[in-house]
């Protein structure tokens, strides 16, 4: 059971990652759909951060609270964005908060898979 779960969780964590953020743009942002949802995928790229870890790949650590772009500080800043009056500034603070929802919830499915 638990090896199934762990399938679950990857393909969720990395649908979370890749392809809903179009859906988000395609529903907030539909004048700017592919470029928004591009830009919100491409906030993956905050988790370069995990390359400041020893180890590197840990596979049962949360990132969240633990990596420097995964902190409540980094959270403040994304929300920040949201405060800009631009869509591109937007669309980085929701892609990386996004980024944080879906990496949460990786932590909390990761204990049920335990």
């Amino acid at each position: 059971m638990n090896f199934d779960l762990d399938i679950v969780r990857h393909v969720l964590h990395y649908t979370n990652h890749l392809f809903v953020p179009f859906v988000i743009a395609n529903i907030v942002w539909s004048d700017h759909r592919w470029a928004v949802g591009f830009m919100m995928a491409s906030t993956i790229l905050i988790d370069l951060d995990h390359l400041l870890a020893d180890p590197v790949f840990a596979p049962n650590r949360c990132s969240i609270g633990f990596h420097p772009l995964h902190t409540l500080l980094a959270g403040v800043v994304y929300t920040l964005l949201l405060a800009v009056p631009s869509w591109r500034c937007r669309a980085i603070g929701v892609g990386c908060l996004w980024h944080l929802c879906t990496d949460a919830l990786d932590c909390w499915l990761n204990k049920i898979c335990q």
